[in-house]
Order: structure tokens, then sequence, then C-alpha cells
């Protein structure tokens, strides 16, 4: 799930930006559009009037042009054009400005700043070189111009910052809509792979993409169930089929310690009792799988719960094991505070059982086995270590498949289903198993640490 956060939250932040980029490009090119437009149109009016005035020039005298120009300065029809006579040496004969910033003799086109006015306007100015070697220049004031321009840049500042908002807005609305219709995709997906195999998506029958995942995801579901169901009923029918006859083998095998021949032989008879042992080791086999299949096929524990007292249950499994513990020389050493959860209490103390077997067989003689229980929020937390040779890290999720024992326990007696059974029971009851390391020997051996946790009593994951 903190994976998915992060996927739609780095999601939302690709459309936030992308969603700025694309305004900024947009507001951009609209400026630059309007800037040259207005600067284009300045240099048109500019133009034309300084085209009139040496029109004026040719056909009516310097004279004329003067009076001209005087009058426009005294009488401006447009306050914001600038009119200038300069002499040779650039000095102003008559004019809108008393000097002319940046003259120089060969400019045909003129920009400078207007310092004599209070707004400090910028001005395109047009330079013309008269007859009698003065030089006639107009111009414009770009204050309306500019003025405009600044006008659209603080409306395009306002406007980012509102995309700006908008945009996180749409990206966090983005995100929280992919995660919410990805979260239940992932949480299915987590609590299936927990053992829950019957959980199926939420189909909002929407046809889109999200949609389609769902419903292929599901089928996906049906068809691993089916699989699922196919072994397990091969298995069952299997173990059904030939407990039977293996049953009838056992009493044959039975009823031949009174055959004269074998009774009276010893080495017949230690035969035959190994042809028991091992018959008894395969019923027990198969007892074994019928009843994992039939607590897998069962449903998570719900209405159907007792309430469990742990610590009682830990102390008829203890009651149970201490003979064989004293036998090995070993101690059984309980820790932590009563607690309550919510289950099945044989399956639960079946759970005790196979874990407390297996540390006693791998656990050294002299060792000690501590079994603990806590409590960590909603959940009971019950631990079983040992002082064994444990299992390694590579190892400790596949000990959880049936039959699959490890290359230096296959002498030791058993069915490779104790882990099995015990991971079913676990999940069944809404619960977690994880194994570590347990406490160190006196030999360095790792041991291994068995830990449940099942919800507690009154706890929301049985709701």
């Amino acid at each position: 799930m903190r994976l998915l956060r992060s996927t739609t939250s780095r999601l939302a932040l690709a459309v936030s930006i992308a969603f700025l980029l694309s305004f900024i490009l947009l507001g951009t090119g609209i400026y630059a559009a309007v800037s040259t437009l207005l600067e284009r149109d300045a240099h048109e009016v500019v133009r034309t009037d300084a085209a009139g005035l040496r029109d004026l020039y040719r056909h009516a005298g310097y004279a004329r042009l003067r009076e001209e120009l005087l009058g426009r300065i005294q009488t401006p029809d447009d306050p914001d054009m600038v009119y200038l006579l300069l002499d040779a040496d650039g000095r102003v004969i008559a004019g809108t400005l008393a000097a002319l910033p940046g003259w120089s003799a060969s400019a045909h086109w003129l920009e400078f700043i207007d310092e004599e006015s209070d707004d400090d306007p910028r001005v395109i100015a047009h330079q013309q070189l008269l007859d009698n070697g003065q030089y006639l220049v107009a111009g414009l004031r770009m204050r309306s111009e500019d003025g405009f321009l600044r006008l659209i840049l603080h409306s395009a500042l306002a406007a980012l910052l509102a995309a700006a908002v908008m945009g996180a807005m749409v990206g966090r609305w983005t995100s929280r809509w992919v995660a919410r219709r990805l979260g239940s995709l992932d949480r299915t997906a987590e609590r299936v792979a927990a053992g829950e195999m019957d959980l199926r998506v939420h189909s909002d029958g929407s046809g889109d993409a999200f949609d389609r995942v769902a419903l292929r995801f599901n089928g996906m579901l049906d068809r691993i169930q089916a699989l699922l169901d196919a072994v397990r009923h091969a298995t069952d029918h299997i173990a059904h089929d030939l407990r039977t006859p293996l049953s009838r083998l056992r009493t044959r095998l039975e009823s031949m310690r009174d055959v004269p021949a074998i009774a009276g032989s010893p080495a017949a008879l230690a035969e035959l009792e190994a042809g028991l042992a091992e018959t008894d080791g395969l019923l027990q086999s198969f007892s074994a799988l019928l009843r994992l299949s039939r607590i897998e096929a069962q449903p998570a524990t719900a209405g159907d719960a007792s309430v469990v007292d742990l610590d009682r249950l830990i102390d008829d499994v203890v009651e149970l094991y201490q003979p064989v513990a004293a036998q090995r020389g070993m101690r059984l050493r309980v820790l932590g505070e009563p607690l309550q959860v919510m289950g099945d209490p044989d399956q639960l103390f079946q759970v005790l059982v196979n874990l407390l077997d297996n540390a006693l067989k791998y656990g050294p003689a002299g060792g000690t086995v501590t079994i603990a229980m806590a409590a960590a929020g909603e959940q009971a937390e019950l631990s079983i270590r040992d002082e064994g040779p444990g299992i390694p890290e590579g190892d400790r999720q596949r000990v959880f498949d049936r039959f699959q024992r490890l290359q230096a326990d296959r002498s030791q007696p058993g069915t490779g289903l104790g882990l099995s059974l015990v991971r079913a029971i676990v999940a069944r009851h809404r619960g977690t198993i994880v194994l570590s390391d347990g406490d160190a020997g006196p030999d360095g051996n790792p041991g291994l640490c068995v830990t449940l946790h099942l919800p507690r009593r009154h706890s929301p994951a049985m709701d």
C-alpha cells in the first residue's frame, strides 16, 4: 500500500508539473505575440509620422518643417509623441526633450528612456538626415503599450498562481482517484497473498481500464482457485482412498504376529514391527493431509469463534510436553501476561503442539525452550524460541509448503506437514506467522523463533 501511495503521489506531481508547463508555454507564447504586435504597430506609427514630416520638408522647405514641429511640440495632438530637430553634433535645436540620450549620427532607429518624464517611459524614435545637415527625429513614448504588457504580465502571474493551485488540486484529485481505484485491487491482492483465496475485487461495471483489470484479476483468481481446489480434491481422494487399504494392510500385519513362524523368529518379528511402523507413518501422513484440507476449506473465524485464554492453552501444552522435555534434559519456560484471543481452541492447541514438538525435537539436550506472550496493540504476540540449528533465511518460507523438509531434517521422524498445518490454522484465524533467529545456544546455533500474531478479543480485525 505504501508503494501505491508513493506511485500515485508521483503521478499527481507529474500531472501538476505538466499542467503548469503547459500553462507557462501558452502564457509565454501569448505574451511574446502581443509584445511583437505592439512593437510592430509602434514602429509603423513612428515611420508614418516621420515620412509625413519628410514630405513636408521636401515640398514646403525647412522653415515650414520647423514651424510644424514647433506647433506639434507646443500643442501636441498626442502627448506621447516626441519630436526633435538636432544640429550636426546632436544638440537639440527644437524639440520635446532637452537632450537625446545615447544619440548616434549613424542610427536610423533609436530606443531610449525618457528620464525627463515622471514615469520614465520607453521611447522608440526614427531619425533621418536633412539636406542642410540637421537631423529630424520623430518618436513615440510607449506608455500605453508597455502598460498593457505589464497588465498582461501581472495577469499572467496571477493566473499562474491560480493554475498552480488548480494543478495541485487536479493532481491531488487524480492521485486520490487512481489510488481509490487501485486500492481495492491492492488490498485484495495483499489479503489473497495472505491466504484468503475466496476474496474478489469489486467491479463497478463502468467498463473502464480499471474495471477491466479488476475483472481479469478476478478471472485469474477464479482460475487459481479452481486449480487449487482440483489439487486439494485430488489429494483428499488419494488420501481417503489409500487410507482404507493401508488400514487393512496394518490389520493383516498385526495379525501376523501370532503366526508361529514369525513369532518364533526374532528377525522376522523385527521386520514385521518395522513394517507396522512404516504403515503407521503413512496413515499418519494421510490423516494430516485430510485434516489440512478440511482446515483450508473452512472460512475465516468470525461468528463461530470462541474466547480462548491463551495462557491456559499454553499451560495445557506445557503440561503435556513436560515429560518429553524432562526426558531430554530440556527446560520449558513461559513468560508474559495472560491474554485472550478469538478462535477455535482445538485448532490453536494443535498449533502450539506442533510448534512445541518441533522446538523440543530440534533443540539441543539441556537447552531451554521459551514461550512468551505479549500484547501488541490489537494483536496478541506469541513466540516460541529454541536454541537449535534454526532455519536459513532463504528457506523460511519454503518450510511452510506441504512435505517440505530441509536436507538436515530428513533423518528426523515426521511427515513434513506440521508447519503447513500451523500456517493454515493461523491464516484461518486472520493471523500471521514469522520465522526468525531465536536464542543462541551454547554450541553457537542461532536457534529459531516462531512468532504468531493473532487478533485479540474484541479486536476490529475480527469484525
